[in-house]
């Protein structure tokens, strides 16, 4: 079957769930505004994997019109009875750097009992790259949860500022090298003196990654 408009719109109207996923794939090969229009449409499915499918490609496919992108993935993001599509289009949402949707992101993640959304959220503020994030940050980096602390660690250096690295060097030995080799990254982004003297010690950590990642940021510093 040739891959037309016509074809990809005939099988996300589908009866057949398999189809209609199938039809979010094959968005990839249509022209941007015809992939957009049918993302739309894929959006509102009433299967959640379809809608996450949908949800997850407006990162690149909202751009054809933000604000149009914007409020479906709001509506996602507060309406959508599925952690996994509010959590994609928290990912959507600061990967087009929709400014405007630090309000909803930052309710959501203090009202939501999903780890999972937490987490999206979490991850996603730091490509965000609002300052407003800095509080809901340094909250999720005490978080009782280590994967959540993790993603705070990689956002914070993400945010750029340098108020989070006297928050961040206390994981310089942290018995996780996986922290300490976000922590690399995060210092490498950040910069300034106090990210440099805790980067020497990572640099000579026992694990060949966090060392590698430290030595990195040491040589741009």
């Amino acid at each position: 079957m040739s891959i037309t408009p016509e074809s990809v719109r005939e099988l996300l109207s589908s009866e057949d769930l398999g189809e209609r996923l199938k039809s979010v794939n094959l968005f990839r090969q249509l022209d941007p505004p015809v992939a957009f229009e049918l993302a739309q449409v894929a959006a509102a499915d009433q299967n959640a994997r379809v809608r996450y499918a949908a949800v997850s490609q407006l990162a690149s496919l909202g751009n054809q019109d933000l604000q149009l992108a914007y409020d479906l993935l709001r509506d996602r993001l507060l309406n959508d009875p599925e952690p996994d599509v509010q959590a994609a289009a928290a990912d959507s949402l600061a990967g087009l750097h929709l400014q405007d949707a630090f309000d909803d992101l930052a309710q959501v993640y203090e009202s939501s009992g999903e780890w999972l959304v937490r987490f999206s959220i979490v991850a996603a503020l730091g490509e965000l790259g609002n300052v407003r994030a800095f509080d809901l940050l340094t909250n999720a980096l005490n978080s009782k949860e280590d994967l959540l602390k993790m993603a705070a660690i990689s956002s914070l250096g993400e945010l750029g500022d340098s108020r989070a690295t006297p928050l961040l060097v206390g994981f310089v030995n942290h018995p996780d090298w996986q922290f300490r080799h976000r922590l690399a990254q995060a210092l490498h982004r950040l910069g300034g003196s106090e990210a440099v003297g805790a980067l020497e010690i990572l640099a000579k950590d026992d694990v060949e990654q966090v060392a590698t990642e430290a030595k990195i940021g040491l040589s741009v510093s």
